[in-house]
């Protein structure tokens, strides 16, 4: 694969109008050193990232300048045109972030200057009365609050112009989505845009100092008026469900925001609140002007989505930590708590539900923040046996199956929060008798193991109050859950929650316990479990099992596999009996024991908790035990003993001269399987082992180069690089003995599939690659004529796979491996070829197109061939290999129509059938034109 070209960043280029161009113009100086020289250059190049260099020295070329300079005209004008450059700028510009990082470094004495022509500048901005620039106004006041200090002095210069403006562009929006009504496309843009509005009206409030003060408050004030007037249009906005709900959302966080901002004094805002959500506003008792704001809110019929997004920003908006909300914003959290329980048996549109999730998870939220606080009030409102909890618990059970994931994942967060929210209420108690958590952990047991949701509320449950008081109600949970891993669909859901358990139980016990004691208990309670499923489970339960929970448990406590070694090896050894804890060795339909201890191994070395030097597997597991893997009765046995030993964490790996012995030995007794998918495992398996040996051997070859007399690191081996390197040789060169001894004429379909299966990963991994200066082994080198004879013989087999498999061996060998010294045997194998292609029998013309494609590819067709050439074949693209292939075929087609005139109707079939196999690159029509005419023949 090569290496992927890093993209160049692309910026769009800055300009300017005329106007500031031929200013700039009249005041760069002679030398080019002043700053409008500076800029003049900078806007004259046209590419955006080499003026990113430019406007970087803006500031440094400043810094040179003293006090005097805010009276220099130059700096003036230069100023004023950075600001219109800076306004020109999309968002998304890198220039514009460039810019605002350098001018915030403007020195101190020009920022009075820098302010007031920004300051210009934008009210220019605001001016605008085209609706379709105004997207580009509201961008350049937002990027202008962020991070940019003489754009945020600049809107809080002209705040009433500014909110004067989003007051009157959100309201020509609406009108023009209105007149739009049909057009998605520009609905849809209208729409962006005025999300965008909402969101920096929240911004100003949130962020300009003048809103921290209370001038303005004074109804007079134009800025009030403004906000009275934009408040007025997002609780129309909330109200209008024919609008996006996203832009409906966005309304009720402002509605609360600006509320919160306006209302005075501010202890009453939770009162006010509760009451809009309530629908209980007293017309009488509420300020005028938040009657002429909100009044669909007091006196209308408000929809279900508007109480909704009200309830979002409340939860949002408000300020729920340390208490300071008081009495009060404890009763709003309550009554939040119970508009929403209503609206969730009311709601029934998909989108509005899963609103309504995120709104309850967030309300959770701040129910902990309140109840962190130390709010002894809500104690009863909020413990485990209070209603609201108890309405919270009904939510989550009623969608803990949710076909949204994402809902799914808001009821988790519920109930993790409502677990936490009790803690709070019983601070300081004893959890482990407390009734709330028992009657929990036991209802949730009770349940059938079939519900998803119950998985994901137990993990929960074992982090809130960890997993001995559950194991304390029923020992027996780890069983029940791997036994229900034969499910695909509660695979993940299991394996997730044991591995939750786990791992808090082995917490608790360490800290409990400073012996080292406390490890039997755990492997008792959670590996025993597991090699009783690995011996005794069903076929789906142990390879859910090994594929999802094996791997986890190890990663977790990899000294645990000495354990399961220890227990597997004593029950392969013991008798067989009704005493006996596991099965023994098993049979063909059963793993048994050993199957299981294979099974650990290969993913503990897979996952690199194994190693491969002969002390360690003395350790772990003996010789003759591996060979029993090796040829047991059941395959999958064979399979995980043969991945044991081909399969490693690191591709490098030295493989050992005991894993060569095993590997030869499991090829002498397993090439004959009668399973496709274990003959796909196996050579799959053996592929991996000979990438390895390829890798390492490079590996060794750099030792062996280097001359390095310190000794070998503990994944090498511990004998000379040339020695092992000469044993990969060997082995290699037995492995293919084996293989091709298991082509006798009379072999079995299974047995040559797999023999030539693997030759053809030996000969593609072993490959000469250009570049690479050293090879272990070279299967070409090993193919004599005898070898050669062989995989010729085997085109005659009636499997279409074999010829195949034999075709693209003999194609991936190198040509001196091919042996045609002798014209004569040429001659009669091209006969040979030439006969066959008339049988009356399907698989001897298949033969025969096999026969003719292999020495046409080769360029190995006799030389008296030549005299039915009548024509040059050239390549049109140079190549001459494709020309020699063309030629050949040509050659062939010619051969084979002067031939076979006087057998059409035997021939014409076998004939189409080895044409079709002989690639022509753009002279098809030669032999389509040939077989045309030797059909009107």
């Amino acid at each position: 694969m090569g290496v992927k070209k890093k993209k160049e960043m692309q910026v769009v280029a800055l300009t300017i109008c005329h106007q500031d161009l031929e200013t700039l113009k009249s005041f760069a100086d002679v030398e080019g050193k002043n700053l409008a020289s500076l800029l003049l250059h900078c806007v004259q190049l046209t590419d955006g990232v080499s003026q990113i260099h430019y406007i970087k020295q803006i500031v440094p070329l400043l810094e040179k300048a003293d006090k005097n300079g805010m009276c220099d005209p130059t700096i003036q004008s230069c100023l004023d045109i950075l600001a219109g450059i800076y306004l020109s700028l999309s968002l998304k510009n890198p220039l514009k972030k460039v810019l605002a990082s350098s001018l915030n470094s403007l020195p101190e004495f020009f920022l009075p200057e820098a302010i007031h022509h920004f300051t210009s500048r934008l009210q220019e901005e605001l001016n605008t009365t085209d609706l379709y620039s105004y997207r580009k106004v509201i961008d350049n006041i937002s990027s202008c609050m962020e991070n940019f200090n003489l754009g945020r002095a600049s809107v809080n210069n002209l705040l009433k112009n500014v909110l004067h403006f989003l007051q009157k562009s959100l309201i020509e929006i609406l009108e023009e989505n209105r007149k739009c009504a049909g057009n998605h496309i520009i609905q849809t843009q209208l729409m962006n845009d005025f999300l965008v509005g909402i969101r920096l009206s929240m911004m100003l409030v949130q962020k300009v100092q003048d809103f921290q003060g209370n001038l303005w408050k004074a109804s007079s004030s134009p800025i009030w008026q403004n906000m009275c007037g934009l408040l007025s249009i997002f609780t129309k906005i909330l109200s209008d469900d024919d609008l996006l709900q996203t832009v409906q959302s966005t309304s009720g966080l402002a509605v609360i925001l600006f509320i919160k901002t306006m209302f005075h004094p501010s202890e009453k805002i939770p009162h006010l609140i509760s009451s809009v959500l309530l629908r209980s506003v007293d017309c009488t008792s509420v300020p005028e002007w938040f009657m002429s704001s909100c009044r669909s809110l007091c006196c209308g019929d408000v929809s279900e989505s508007a109480v909704l997004f009200l309830c979002q920003g409340t939860l949002a908006m408000l300020d729920w930590q340390n208490g300071s909300m008081g009495r009060s914003g404890e009763a709003l959290l309550v009554d939040t708590a119970h508009v929403l329980f209503t609206l969730s048996s009311q709601i029934k549109e998909p989108t509005l539900e899963m609103f309504l999730s995120r709104i309850l998870a967030s309300w959770t939220n701040s129910a902990i923040q309140v109840l962190e606080s130390s709010s002894p009030s809500l104690t009863d409102s909020l413990n485990g046996n209070s209603s609201i909890v108890g309405r919270l618990l009904e939510y989550v059970y009623t969608h803990w199956e949710h076909p949204l994931d994402a809902l799914r994942h808001q009821t988790k967060i519920m109930f993790k929060n409502l677990l936490q929210m009790h803690r709070l209420t019983v601070e300081g108690a004893d959890l482990v008798p407390d009734p709330f958590f028992v009657e929990l952990t036991e209802s949730l047991l009770r349940l059938e193991w079939h519900i998803k949701g119950k998985y994901t509320c137990l993990g929960c449950l074992v982090e809130c109050i960890g997993v001995e008081h559950i194991l304390a109600i029923d020992k027996t949970i780890p069983s029940q859950i791997l036994e229900v891993m034969g499910d695909q669909s509660l695979v993940p859901y299991a394996s997730d929650l044991l591995e939750t358990m786990f791992r808090n139980h082995k917490s608790h016990l360490k800290s409990q316990t400073a012996e080292s004691s406390w490890i039997d208990q755990w492997h008792e309670t959670w590996v025993s479990p597991l090699l009783f499923i690995l011996c005794e489970g069903n076929l789906d339960q142990k390879s859910y099992v090994i594929d999802y929970y094996l791997p986890k448990l190890l990663s977790y406590s990899p000294e645990s596999l000495q354990y399961m070694v220890k227990i597997l090896q004593a029950s392969i050894d013991a008798k067989t009996g009704q005493e006996q804890s596991f099965p023994s060795l098993g049979s063909c339909n059963s793993r048994g024991a050993l199957g299981a201890l294979m099974a650990c191994l290969r993913i503990a070395r897979a996952h690199g908790h194994l190693q491969s030097a002969a002390d360690t597997w003395e350790n772990l597991v003996s010789d003759a035990r591996i060979k029993q893997g090796l040829i047991h009765q059941h395959c999958q046995v064979r399979i995980d003993t043969l991945g044991l030993l081909c399969e490693s964490n690191r591709s490098t790996e030295i493989v050992s001269m005991e894993e060569m012995q095993w590997i030869q030995f499991f090829i002498t007794y397993n090439l004959n399987s009668q399973s496709p998918g274990v003959r796909q495992q196996i050579c799959s398996l053996l592929k991996k082992l000979f990438c390895r040996i390829l890798e390492s051997s490079q590996v060794l070859y750099k030792l062996e180069q280097s001359k390095s007399k310190r000794e070998p690191e503990n994944e090498l081996t511990k004998q000379h690089p040339s020695v092992s390197l000469q044993q990969y040789k060997n082995f290699m060169s037995s492995i293919c003995n084996s293989l091709f001894e298991a082509l006798f004429p009379g072999s079995s379909y299974s047995t040559r599939f797999s023999a030539l299966t693997i030759l053809g990963s030996i000969a593609e991994v072993f490959h000469v690659p250009e570049g690479r200066i050293y090879t272990v082994y070279q299967l070409s080198h090993d193919i004599d004529v005898g070898r050669f004879q062989t995989l010729m013989e085997c085109f005659t087999s009636t499997f279409e796979d074999v010829k195949i498999l034999a075709f693209d061996l003999l194609m991936k060998l190198s040509k001196t491996a091919v042996h045609f010294q002798d014209s004569e045997k040429l001659q009669g194998l091209f006969q040979a070829a030439l006969e066959l292609s008339t049988s009356t029998k399907p698989y001897d013309c298949v033969t025969a197109s096999y026969l003719l494609n292999f020495l046409i590819w080769q360029d190995a067709l006799p030389s008296s061939l030549s005299v039915y050439l009548t024509q040059q074949v050239a390549c049109d693209n140079g190549d001459k290999p494709a020309a020699v292939v063309e030629r050949n075929t040509l050659m062939v087609i010619k051969c084979l129509m002067e031939n076979l005139e006087e057998e059409v109707s035997q021939a014409e079939n076998s004939l189409l059938q080895a044409a079709a196999a002989f690639p022509m690159y753009g002279r098809v029509h030669c032999i389509t034109g040939a077989l045309q005419k030797l059909s009107l023949k």
